[in-house]
């Protein structure tokens, strides 16, 4: 297994990084993101768990993808500014990739093969898809989209990381 916080990835604004340049030694929730998504009020719930735990060593990490009925259609300039307008988004943002399919970017090929608490691996599910990921890169926990970010099963798991 690649190590997860060394995968090379850009940001929103195509700049170079990994998670580990991103989030240092933190604890991260990488959440594939969308704008124009049913379940995009999560912004709401991932800027609250920033806000909670970002002093404590936690950050979220968002990867807008678009392969879901076309929900994340804007330029990266777009999407900055929806997230920073609607929601206030202060944590960092990756550029537009694939999280499934042929062009699934490396990041979500590592990730894609973490269970969920029911044991089910594999292709992500939709938009808002949470992955835990400890200070040693190992995952921790995967939270299927419709869990929300202020869900029991989420804090605890981040409570029991930091």
């Amino acid at each position: 297994m690649t190590e997860i916080r060394e995968i090379p990835l850009q940001t929103l604004s195509a700049e170079p990084t990994t998670l580990a340049d991103l989030a240092g030694d933190k604890v991260v929730l990488l959440v594939n993101v969308a704008s124009k998504c049913g379940l995009t009020p999560q912004y709401a719930g991932l800027v609250e768990l920033q806000q909670t735990y970002g002093q404590r060593g936690f950050t979220v990490v968002g990867a807008p993808c678009n392969q879901f009925m076309g929900q994340e259609p804007g330029t990266a300039e777009e999407i900055a500014s929806f997230c920073a307008m609607n929601y206030g988004v202060d944590f960092p943002l990756l550029e537009k990739i694939e999280v499934n399919g042929d062009g699934r970017h490396p990041l979500y090929a590592e990730l894609t093969d973490v269970a969920d608490a029911e044991g089910a691996a594999g292709d992500i599910q939709w938009n808002f898809e949470k992955f835990l990921i400890g200070r040693d890169g190992k995952v921790l926990g995967r939270f299927r989209p419709r869990t929300a970010p202020g869900d029991a099963t989420v804090t605890g798991a981040i409570e029991a990381a930091l």
